[in-house]
């Protein structure tokens, strides 16, 4: 796997699967005002999904939106989009002219403190496809993001910025894992928004 920065050149093929990461791309005014747009309009839920035969609660707050048809499955939990926010439809447009692609839903995350995590995973569902393109964009409390390959247990540590833009794409989720850990020193408020492009499986 690489690690392009905002000036890196990328390459033509991503197929080695790659993480692009773009640490100013909304101001700091932008993104405060993107964070609190969303911790306060998003209509947030504390969902259960199924780990190891049992259903668990998530550590995090989180809101599905997307297309009508861009209905999602992970970890036993179905999600039914709900209609698009203005906000959320602003910050989709500006990563579809950076990267040039189309997304149809986001999964928005709301870390409220220290204690709200993410385990290890991967972006892997048949409906995202075989190489996957998700953004990721952050606003509020920075955070570490920790990547981690399946087989040979190597290990990329990232402090993700408020306004920062990170995007994984090409093989990564079929080789690599990625966390976002609890923290011991008291934390603010984070949101994370993944956009990403749900395939109707029904339909195709």
């Amino acid at each position: 796997m690489k690690l392009f920065h905002k000036n890196d050149t990328p390459p033509e093929s991503y197929c080695q699967g790659d993480l692009l990461y773009w640490p100013g791309f909304y101001s700091n005014q932008q993104a405060n005002e993107f964070y609190s747009a969303c911790v306060e309009q998003l209509e947030w839920r504390q969902e259960q999904i199924k780990m190891f035969g049992k259903q668990v609660t998530i550590p995090r707050l989180q809101a599905w939106y997307g297309d009508a048809d861009a209905k999602y499955k992970y970890s036993g939990l179905p999600l039914t989009p709900l209609p698009w926010h203005e906000t959320l439809l602003t910050i989709k447009e500006h990563c579809q002219k950076q990267l040039n692609t189309h997304f149809n839903s986001v999964l928005a995350n709301y870390y409220r403190d220290n204690n709200d995590s993410m385990g290890w995973h991967s972006d892997n569902e048949k409906q995202l496809g075989l190489q996957p393109t998700i953004a990721s964009l952050s606003f509020g409390q920075e955070r570490k993001f920790c990547v981690k390959h399946k087989c040979s247990g190597e290990k990329i540590n990232l402090t993700l910025q408020s306004g920062s833009l990170l995007v994984m794409q090409g093989d990564l989720q079929q080789n690599w894992q990625h966390a976002l850990p609890k923290s011991t020193k008291p934390l603010q408020g984070r949101v994370n928004l993944t956009f990403r492009n749900i395939h109707n499986l029904e339909s195709s």
